[in-house]
């Protein structure tokens, strides 16, 4: 017979399995954050250093192009092209494409193909990466010469509100990108296919249909040609909704790992994230183009012996334009991060409640710190001025703490659920 010590003892052992049985299951195991190598830490201090040279040479580049005559220079040559004022401005982003495209040329050769490279994150050919770059110069030279003329011809129409008209016109265009650039421009760089896993991409479906998202595809891109990190998205408006897994996350993720990744990526859809996003944006461009509007005036008169530039409404005042906004946007880029790590998490929250399943979570963002070279505690200024996600420490903490259905208390995002007939699930 067991003495009254042993049996309190026994008791407060069996508590916590008591508990767990009663709310129906046990707590799944905790699922460790992962020590960074010393490679990883590496790539995350030599990070800052890139990051911060990219921030150093976006304000340089265009400051010398502007203020050493030669975007006054450019004007001209498109004034000899084109001398009506739509094919001034097209010809001139033509030309400051180019010229930007071979100034950025050595950075992003290091940056994109050599540093990743040196840590064993890339698999990509020179040939390729030329091809990709090529083809970004292509892209966005047809963006300039689409969108370029509108903010020049606002500010001849309207030179104290030109701000206001612009800014405006960034939410549909930012919808519209996100419209086409699934079926236009992503295809361009990657091989976009069905999945090879049926078994797996009937799962994903039918957890798409319980987050509410129908008419959806599931495409594998082949991204293991240019790198050996891991990634997945949902992406696309109405008719161009689509679930893009990469084929390295498929190689490297068991099948419940990928469907909570890809609950995490359905939450973006279903809680308009892409929507709330792109009115951040919209209002932050408001910020920064009003800001632009006060200062640059000022400006042109002071450097206009060297620059050659007077007005605003010269399209050769881009580069100033540029640097300006890279210098408030500096002052601004806290706020969005902010917004776009409340965003992830809750997308994570999504994730988990969709799932229910807090070890495949856990493991996944665990995999993806390995994978990706990760710090999952990085410093918190760098948080602050960097990072779009919460770091992966705190993701995998959460995704193993996170279990509201085990003590029966509401989901707060039960009402977005759809049982496999259709019906909404009771909250």
């Amino acid at each position: 017979m067991l003495g009254y010590r042993q049996a309190v003892l026994l008791v407060a052992l069996a508590a916590p399995l008591l508990v767990a049985a009663s709310s129906g299951s046990a707590p799944p195991p905790t699922v460790a954050v992962p020590e960074p190598s010393e490679l990883a830490l590496q790539w995350y201090r030599t990070g800052l250093v890139v990051w911060i040279a990219g921030i150093v040479w976006g304000i340089a580049a265009p400051g010398l192009i502007f203020a050493t005559g030669l975007s006054a220079r450019l004007r001209d040559a498109a004034r000899r092209i084109g001398s009506r004022f739509f094919f001034t401005v097209a010809s001139y982003g033509l030309l400051f494409g180019v010229v930007a495209f071979a100034l950025d040329l050595p950075l992003s050769v290091y940056v994109s193909f050599l540093r990743p490279h040196a840590y064993g994150l890339s698999n990509q050919s020179l040939v390729k990466w030329f091809s990709d770059e090529g083809t970004s110069l292509a892209v966005s030279s047809v963006v300039l010469v689409a969108t370029l003329w509108v903010p020049y011809a606002l500010v001849r129409w309207s030179p104290r509100r030109w701000w206001l008209w612009t800014s405006g016109l960034c939410l549909p265009f930012v919808l519209f990108v996100t419209l086409v650039q699934p079926v236009w421009v992503a295809p361009l760089y990657n091989d976009f296919g069905p999945m090879k896993d049926r078994a797996l991409e009937q799962r994903i479906l039918g957890l798409a249909e319980r987050a509410g998202i129908e008419g959806g595809r599931v495409y594998e891109v082949a991204k293991s040609v240019d790198t050996k990190m891991v990634n997945a998205y949902v992406n696309g408006l109405g008719a161009t909704k689509r679930i893009v897994l990469w084929d390295t996350l498929l190689a490297k993720l068991e099948p419940e790992e990928v469907l909570a990744v890809m609950g995490h990526e359905m939450g973006h859809y279903v809680l308009n994230h892409v929507l709330l996003s792109a009115l951040g944006a919209s209002l932050g461009i408001l910020v920064l183009l009003y800001a632009v509007h006060r200062t640059a005036p000022a400006l042109l008169l002071r450097l206009a012996p060297w620059s050659g530039v007077r007005e605003l409404g010269d399209v050769a005042s881009l580069p100033l334009v540029l640097v300006l906004i890279q210098l408030y946007g500096l002052v601004l880029s806290p706020v969005g991060l902010a917004l776009s790590r409340t965003l992830e998490h809750d997308a994570d929250r999504f994730a988990l409640e969709i799932t229910q399943d807090n070890h495949a979570m856990a493991t996944a963002f665990a995999k993806l710190q390995t994978e990706n070279l990760g710090n999952p505690w990085p410093d918190s200024w760098v948080v602050w001025l960097r990072y779009t996600h919460p770091p992966l420490g705190e993701r995998i903490g959460f995704a193993n703490d996170y279990r509201p259905w085990a003590s029966g208390a509401p989901l707060r995002y039960a009402d977005h659920f759809r049982r496999s007939d259709g019906d909404l699930t009771p909250p």
